[in-house]
């Protein structure tokens, strides 16, 4: 190995903008405590986790099975017209 690199004539690796996206996501506190709690079990980094996980669902198109609670009436509707 060299003592030291020459990296002036160094350039950009072009594919790397293709490989991950920088993101802001807002996430409910259990489910990153969820995930940072197995990501300690597992010796990685939470956010790593995250993406593999997603990955995962992408690559075998799993969809989420949502239950929506049931809307509470808003006030307008609890007013009786006359």
């Amino acid at each position: 190995m060299r003592r030291e690199y020459d990296f002036s004539k160094s350039r950009k690796n072009p594919y790397a903008k293709q490989l991950k996206r920088q993101i802001t996501i807002r996430l409910d506190t259990v489910a990153v405590d969820y995930f940072k709690q197995m990501a300690a079990e597992l010796g990685m980094p939470y956010q790593n986790l995250i993406n593999l996980f997603l990955r995962d669902c992408a690559l075998r198109k799993r969809r989420p099975t949502i239950q929506w609670p049931e809307r509470a009436p808003t006030q307008s509707e609890h007013t009786v017209q006359r």
